[in-house]
């Protein structure tokens, strides 16, 4: 993609991204996802059922009466999104390619973030790490991670996603809000997700295209995985191979659940026919409800 095909790219999705975060998601994400910190803000007289372990002694000795310290909930958060950039997210059979959807979910994400004075950061992952973008403020740190999420190659087509998670794991020392934005082809990362969703506040966005559930028939069919880098010929007028097909989507979706259910993970889906607004509104006020 030439450079003035990416600024033009760049800026229309921050023009959509950023009238979704203003008119939609502001407040909702404001309310989701509240700082963990405590600011001291002032003092006040003791009253009768305070917690004494909030005594300010050098300003109670100073007027010879029991003072607390006031605390006011930190705003600002560090928000860490893992994004999936293996070879099964450049396919889409609608409106989307996944990649494309993931890069729109977020961007609208970052917009929210930096709205409410949070800082932004982003690792791409494969099988592997690919790039990591540390957490930062600001317009043009958020221009830069869609930017990157446009025309980014990734060294690999496979993917690993306990190698992103252990990353975070280690690379996040303070606990950090994160979304991990993938398709989720891939298993046995359920330990992985755990200790990720202990030391972090972390939610999963899982890109869902239909032709991932089941195929139709469409009669004798070369089937092409990038991540493989194999094809294969499938005769899709076979009731039996579609069938199959379908219970293999739908076991492999029960055993997400079961990983994220065990682990403590939020989670919210998204389809690429579909708009995301629905589902990531419904990501937030589902959080809202349980603070």
């Amino acid at each position: 993609m030439e450079t003035s095909d990416i600024l033009k790219k760049v800026r229309k999705i921050e023009i959509k991204s950023r009238g979704l975060s203003n008119q939609i998601f502001s407040g909702q994400y404001h309310s989701a996802f509240k700082g963990r910190g405590m600011a001291f803000s002032e003092v006040r007289e003791y009253q009768y059922g305070d917690d004494i372990r909030n005594i300010d002694w050098n300003v109670t000795a100073r007027f010879n009466h029991p003072y607390i310290k006031i605390f006011d909930e930190e705003r600002e958060l560090t928000v860490t999104l893992l994004i999936d950039v293996s070879g099964s997210n450049e396919f889409g059979s609608r409106q989307w390619l996944k990649e494309e959807m993931m890069t729109e979910i977020a961007a609208v994400l970052a917009f929210s973030a930096i709205q409410n004075n949070d800082k932004v950061g982003v690792i791409f992952f494969s099988d592997k790490v690919e790039k990591f973008i540390p957490p930062k403020k600001g317009l043009s740190h958020i221009l830069r991670i869609i930017r990157e999420l446009i025309d980014f190659k990734p060294e690999s087509q496979k993917t690993n996603i306990s190698e992103a998670l252990r990353f975070l794991t280690n690379a996040m020392k303070k606990r950090c809000t994160a979304f991990i934005i993938s398709d989720f082809m891939d298993s046995g990362f359920e330990d992985a997700l755990k200790i990720a969703g202990n030391k972090h506040d972390l939610a999963a966005l899982h890109i869902i295209d239909e032709r991932d559930l089941t195929i139709p028939d469409m009669g004798l069919v070369r089937m092409y995985s990038k991540e493989a880098d194999k094809a294969i010929w499938v005769d899709t007028s076979n009731r039996a191979v579609r069938s199959d097909y379908a219970t293999y989507a739908e076991n492999r979706m029960k055993m997400l659940d079961l990983a994220f259910r065990k682990s403590g993970v939020d989670v919210a889906r998204f389809r690429t026919g579909q708009d995301y607004v629905k589902p990531l509104l419904g990501l937030f006020k589902a959080r809202e409800s349980r603070r």
